[in-house]
Parts: structure tokens; sequence; C-alpha cells
């Protein structure tokens, strides 16, 4: 097993070798020679490091580990940023739910699919909730409607037996969720035999009403197996795989067969390294395999004990194009993950073979398509990182592009966030925020001190990354947030005894971007410069875009002040910034609503003498908001545990509720116009406020 490495240390390459030294005088011949992503591989590589493993199975997983670890730009990767869709029957409550569920596997809890798409798990249960009226709100959901005695929407149209207000005991509920389950398990036969003999005895006792119903509960039973189409009628649990690739790229497709049903799809399009011996399809099937069923194994199955009614996400067969040369090593490796025997085979004849041909033609589809797409995606992409390399004199095209942007309400709350561009794509991964400590004045000042705190603190932690600050240096702390939306694994590092941050895995501000883009004109790019000189940076460009006229300021040479750089309108540059500057905004605004947010829910209670912070949460919590709070009687509020009467009148006076008497007189409960959550909320938000929701 062989590593490559840059200049600051980050894995770009994972590979396996029986013969370390041919393999590497391969890499290192005439570079005219190889392919065009290997030779940028090799320019860009600064040492590797390798390790010696005892078998191919070890090799296999290790490699697998490595992939997942370091996130090597160079290697091929099988991967979307979600998991399985599966509709999970969540049996350890006491009345069971159904929902769409992505994640690992919890104890408890019956899972079937997989399923291509969310949407399609919804589709299934709208038509069988009509036929099994289970449940399917969420926790929250279910408990109030039991406080307010209440059906919701489907409990009146009878998609749902309400048991959140006795309409059905728990056994009965539980009753009708087996049901569901023996019909997706497969037990569909029976149980439309059993409904047809109940529409029939009904038909014969003049009960039309009840006939006309189970007739029509048969037939949206009949709908819903009609969209799983039975391709194997042994019920074979089977993944079949294929491939379709040219000199560049290779598409994969995998149906999923459970139950001799297909009960899912995916695909994806890759690029080839370009290595002969990495460029097979052999050396496809094995990397897809490794990789696929690695991550999905990662979900877990041993809270279910490896049963075979579960969405196990590795089938007791895989059929592909090709074997492997590593085939043995992979069905032993396979049948770890699965906890029992797993076959790796090539289908020949049959239906298994018809199949095969129906997904490789899917993965041609697929590879037709992508080409057809990405030459108009990569061609205005190249085409803006080229104009902006022009119109801002750059030596290199901005392959990585960071933009910060400040958002507060009056000089409260103050928030950054920070968006990655890479090769003119969005780097969710990267994504961060940032709560400014120092934002002490108001207005256009407090934007631009803002500005540069921001960049220290992301260059300082770019500096201390790579090496060149001491992990104990007191200049400024990173103190960045990571998205919510996305876990980057970087807190996961491994330390050893030698050293204050010795990690096994870069970490990933350890690369400086080649465009710094702030959000504003020529204070705001004069501090980040200031910045960047103090720090010693001198590899990364700064520029501002600002709002009015959409000018790209540069910061002035020599101590000259800064100057506007005019893109055309219609330029594809002027448009990738603007993108760029738009998300950085988004993202801002998220973070500083969520931060106002909790804010104004506290502040409002915070004058009430004898609350604290646990009866407040308490409060918010059982009430649900505090405009529900605010219309609540004292009788109301006093049911909360430890909120005595005093207490409870001392909340509504705070939150501006009309007394028990106005209230009665009156028959409303009003906001006083000066209360502090009607000034709080009323505040307006600092720039435009288009979107809201992160990531």
């Amino acid at each position: 097993m062989y590593r490559f490495k840059d200049a600051h240390g980050r894995v770009i390459y994972v590979g396996k070798a029986k013969s370390l030294r041919s393999r590497l005088n391969s890499y290192f011949a005439d570079l005219s020679g190889l392919a065009p992503r290997t030779r940028q591989m090799v320019m860009t590589a600064a040492g590797v490091e390798w390790t010696v493993v005892n078998t191919e199975v070890e090799a296999l997983q290790l490699e697998y580990n490595w992939i997942k670890e370091f996130d090597p730009r160079f290697n091929i990767r099988y991967r979307d940023d979600k998991s399985y869709p599966v509709l999970a029957v969540t049996l350890n409550e006491e009345y069971p739910r159904l929902m769409v569920y992505r994640g690992p596997r919890r104890k408890g809890v019956r899972y079937f699919g997989p399923y291509s798409h969310a949407w399609a798990i919804r589709e299934t249960l709208d038509l069988l909730t009509r036929v099994f009226p289970a449940r399917t709100c969420s926790n929250g959901v279910f408990k109030r409607h039991s406080q307010i005695d209440r059906p919701c929407l489907l409990g009146y149209i009878d998609k749902c037996s309400a048991p959140c207000i006795g309409r059905v005991s728990a056994e009965e509920h539980r009753r009708i969720v087996g049901d569901f389950c023996d019909f997706l398990a497969g037990k569909t036969d029976k149980l439309v035999r059993e409904m047809e003999q109940q529409m029939n005895d009904a038909s014969v006792n003049l009960d039309f009403e009840r006939a006309a119903r189970l007739r029509d509960d048969i037939s949206a039973m009949r709908r819903a197996l009609e969209k799983q189409a039975v391709v194997f009628g042994d019920g074979t649990d089977a993944d079949v795989v294929a491939f379709a690739d040219d000199e560049l790229e290779a598409a994969v497709q995998v149906f999923h067969v459970r139950g001799g049903r297909v009960r899912g799809q995916r695909g994806w399009v890759v690029e080839k390294s370009g290595e002969p011996g990495e460029s097979t399809l052999e050396y496809l099937v094995e990397q897809f395999l490794t990789q696929f069923y690695g991550d999905q194994a990662a979900l877990g199955t041993a809270a279910d004990g490896g049963r075979d009614d579960v969405a196990n996400p590795v089938p007791r067969q895989v059929l592909v194009p090709v074997l492997p040369d590593t085939s043995d090593e992979l069905e032993t490796w396979l049948s770890q993950l699965r906890g029992s025997r797993v076959t790796l085979r090539v289908a020949q004849r049959g239906d298994k073979r018809a199949l095969a041909e129906t997904v490789h033609r899917n993965a041609q589809d697929a590879l037709t398509q992508h080409k057809l797409k990405r030459a108009g995606d990569f061609t205005a992409r190249s085409a803006a990182l080229q104009s902006i390399q022009e119109a801002l004199e750059l030596e290199d095209a901005p392959l990585r592009i960071e933009c910060v942007d400040i958002s507060h309400v009056q000089g409260t709350d103050v928030v950054a966030s920070l968006v990655v561009f890479e090769d003119g794509l969005p780097k969710k991964s990267d994504y961060r925020h940032y709560a400014i400590r120092e934002a002490a004045g108001q207005g256009r000042s407090d934007d631009v001190a803002s500005i540069a705190e921001v960049t220290r603190r992301r260059f300082h932690r770019h500096l201390r990354d790579s090496g060149d600050v001491a992990e104990g240096s007191a200049a400024v702390d990173d103190g960045a947030r990571a998205s919510a939306r996305v876990d980057d694994g970087s807190r996961a590092s491994a330390r050893v005894d030698d050293g204050p941050r010795a990690s096994a895995r870069p970490a990933r501000f350890a690369y400086p971007p080649n465009l710094f883009v702030v959000d504003g004109g020529a204070p705001q790019v004069n501090a980040a410069a200031s910045v960047l000189d103090e720090l010693g940076v001198t590899d990364v460009a700064v520029v501002g875009l600002a709002k009015r006229l959409e000018e790209v300021w540069v910061p002035g040479r020599d101590g000259s002040p800064a100057e506007p750089v005019i893109l055309p309108r219609n330029s594809d540059g002027l448009y990738m910034l603007q993108r760029v500057r738009d998300e950085a905004h988004r993202f801002a605004i998220s973070y500083h609503r969520s931060k106002r947010s909790k804010r104004m829910t506290a502040s409002a209670l915070d004058s009430v003498r004898g609350l604290g912070e646990h009866r407040r949460k308490a409060l918010v919590t059982h009430f649900g908001s505090l405009a529900r709070l605010k219309q609540a009687s004292v009788e109301e509020i006093t049911s909360v545990p430890g909120i005595g009467a005093a207490t409870a009148r001392a909340v509504l006076e705070a939150l501006g509720a009309a007394s028990p008497t106005e209230s009665a007189a009156e028959g409303s409960v009003a906001a006083t116009p000066d209360s502090p959550a009607v000034s709080q909320a009323s505040a307006p938000v600092i720039g435009d406020d288009r979107s809201t929701a992160p990531g």
C-alpha cells in the first residue's frame, strides 16, 4: 500500500501493488506518455509513503480505510451526499411509526428497502396507509394531538387509525403495523385472499359500504405491488452492477433486487485515473465493490443481528460484468461485512443475464447524458475561471475561491460566513461559520473590523495547519464553526505523544485559496490585504465585490489606494464571482437568523424575576413557542413543573399579554406595541434576505 502526498502534506492518491518498485517506475517514466490526470497527480506529488501488509484482504480493507479517511483527490470515488433511503418501522415504540429514514441502523427498528428515491417511499406509504392506517407522524406531532385530543388530517380522512386520541388501542395499532410489515416482506397473497374473503362476506351480508371500501383497499394493494416488478422468480437478493466507459470516464449503474423485486437503482459517473492497469474494467469493479459496500456497511447491521428481513446493505449475491483478480478476497471481505456467505459472479444466462444487459444499457445512457451535460457545464466554468484570471492578472486560474460575508442587525449578533468553491463548484464540506468577537462599533467600520478578524483567523489556521505557526501561538484561535449539515471529520485526527498537533489526516485548511473574495469595496479589501501582509501570506490574491455597481476591487500596490476592475455585465467571470458572493451571503444570513432567534427567545423572559434558565427552557419546550405561551392562561402556565401563580402572571406581563380581567372583558389577547418581543422582531436585517436554508 502506498500514498502520494503533496507539498502541504495532504494525501492525493492511494494505491496498492505487489511490486512497489515497478509501480513507481511506471509513474516516473516519461511524463508525456502518461494520461493527463496521472501526469497532474505525479507533478503535484511531493513524496510517497508505503505500508506492507500480509494478505490481499488486508490490502483491500486498508485501501478502503485510507480513501475514506484522506479523501484523495486523484482516486476514483463512487459516492454521493446521501445514504440509502429506506422505509423504517419503529417497532421499539409503544405506537410504531412508519417513516423515511437514512443513516445507521438502530436496534428495534425494522427496515425495508433500499429505495432509489425518498419520494418512492412516500408514494408507497400513501397507497398502503389506506389499507394499513398506521401512524406516520413525528413524536412531537403525536404528543401535541394527544394533548389537544383532536386527530390530524390523516386521521380525519382514515389514512391513520389515530392512536393519539385513543381511536384504537396500542395492541390494535401494533396489529395494523404487523400486517403492513408482512405485506412489504412479501406475504401479499395471503393478505389479498383474506381481504377478498372479507369483501365477499360483507356483500353477502348486504354491507355494501364495507364491501366497496375493501374493494378499493385491494385495488390500492395491487397498485403498490405493480410498482415493484418481479425479475427473479426465486426471490433472490442480489445487486446487479454494470459499467460503460471511455478513455477518460466511466459510468456505473447498480440495481438492487430484494425478494426477487427491483427495489432501487443508483448510478455514478467517475473520472478514470489514466494508468493502464487502473483503467481496466476489472480494476473499476474492484474499486466499486470496495468503496460502495464499505460505505454502506458502515451504516451497521449489528443492531438487527444480520436478519434477512431488514435492509442489509450487502446482499447475498453480487452480479458483475467481469470478475477481478482479487474476486476470492473480495468475496471473503464482503462475507465478513454481511455476516454470512456472499457470492460474486457473472450472469451467464436466463433472467439474471437479461437484467444485467438492462443495467448495462442504463449505464451507457447515463454516460452519454453526462457527456452532453458536462460539455456545457465544464466549458462555462473553465471560461469563467479564465476570465477571472485575465481580468485580475493572476498567474494561474483560481481553482479554489473562498469568500467571506458579514451579517448583523445594527451591530448585534455579528456573524460571518466563509464559503469555498473548487473548480467553479461549491465545496460545502469546507464551509465555515464565525461568531465575531471584536465587533464593537456601528455601521461600516464594524464590517471592516469583522472582515479583518475573519481573515486573520482563517489564515492563521492555514499557517498553523501547514506548520508555519506553532500550535501554542497566542495570536488568534480559529474558532470557526463547521456547517451543521456536513460532518467534515476534522476532529477525528489521531494524536501521538511526540508532537502537539501530530495528525494522520492533514487539516482541510492547509490548502490556501488561489483567490480570497470579501463582500465589500475598498475599505474591506484593504483590511483583508493588510492582515495577509501582517501574517506574511503572499501567494493569495484578494479582491472585493461591491453590491452597488458590481465592481471588483483590488488592493493598491506600493501604498496606492484600492482600484476597481470593471468586468462586462455578461462576463462569465463576473457571474461566477456573484454566485460565490451570494452563496456566502445566504450562508451568513442563515447563521445570523439562528443566533438572533435564540437570543430573542431568551431575552423576552429575562426580565421575569425568579425565572432561571432551566424554567425558561421548560416553558418554551412545553408550549412550543413564545406566541403560544403568550396566549396561555395562568392555570395553563402553572401546570409546568416549578412554575407558581405569581411567576405565571409575571411571565404574561413580561410578554405583554392582556391581564385575565382584560382578556375576559375584551375576549382577546393582544401584544402591547412596547413589548420586547415586538420591538426586537421588527428590527431590520442588514442586507438582502432572500434565502434562509443553509447548505
